[in-house]
């Protein structure tokens, strides 16, 4: 469905992604992880398009992604970021609608679209009159993931789209995505650096260092046959925290 070839990304002469060849499965999730400064935001900007790569291409079922095609291709892909990125001189209504609005669908389609959206995420229709500061994390973030759903993209980016919540609110919103992109049968490509998440999402883990690919496969495979000392070493280190706690409770 998603393909890089030999995709090569500089800043200031130091390469950030090295000749990256990867392949993403239609239907399926797929979780980028690793350490900080690996690469994993910037191979999600650069399939976006904010971003151009030095060397390498990017194809979308066998499409080639150029800088002519950015407007195509960012109806085609849904974009989550962290914080959600909601702009906050608009209402959580006109953030989910803002693309719809701009390729002048009807108003009876985006508010038939919209009623979907707000089902599937558990929102509550008359919460989408207030501002991103009068919402919840939670709240925030399920509107981010509407809008990233609005056009119906064939492709999902999901950048830490969990990491600013807490633990619970997390654990509820995990089990919604999980269901409505299975459900829904979507693509995803998904960053994190938690490899319990990585494991609860992924059906295809990409272990990152440096800008380059270490290892990948199910989490199983991680696991069980881990291809490197540094894949031993990064699984040891998410661990450790819980090892700690059981021995001091023994």
């Amino acid at each position: 469905m998603l393909s890089l070839t030999a995709v090569t990304k500089t800043f200031a002469g130091f390469p950030v992604i090295k000749s990256l060849t990867l392949h993403i499965a239609a239907g399926r999730t797929t979780v980028l992880i690793g350490p900080s400064g690996c690469g994993k935001s910037t191979i999600l900007r650069l399939i976006v398009g904010l971003i151009k790569a030095d060397a390498g291409n990017i194809t979308i079922n066998t499409e080639l992604l150029t800088p002519a095609s950015i407007q195509n291709r960012r109806q085609r892909i849904g974009y989550v970021i962290q914080d959600g990125g909601l702009f906050p001189h608009l209402n959580a209504r006109e953030n989910v609608c803002l693309m719809a609005r701009y390729l002048r669908w009807s108003p009876e389609r985006i508010g038939e679209r919209l009623v979907v959206l707000a089902r599937l995420f558990k929102l509550p229709v008359s919460l989408l009159d207030r501002h991103h500061y009068e919402l919840s994390g939670g709240q925030r973030q399920r509107v981010a993931l509407m809008r990233a759903m609005m056009l119906d993209p064939e492709l999902l980016l999901l950048d830490e789209p969990l990491g600013a919540l807490d633990p619970m609110i997390r654990f509820d919103l995990q089990q919604e995505m999980q269901d409505i992109y299975t459900r829904l049968n979507k693509t995803v490509l998904m960053v994190t650096h938690d490899m319990g998440e990585a494991g609860f999402f992924g059906n295809h883990i990409v272990l990152l260092q440096d800008g380059a690919v270490v290892q990948q496969g199910s989490m199983a495979d991680l696991l069980q046959r881990p291809a490197s000392t540094y894949v031993e070493q990064f699984i040891r280190a998410q661990r450790q925290p819980w090892r700690d706690i059981d021995e001091r409770m023994q």
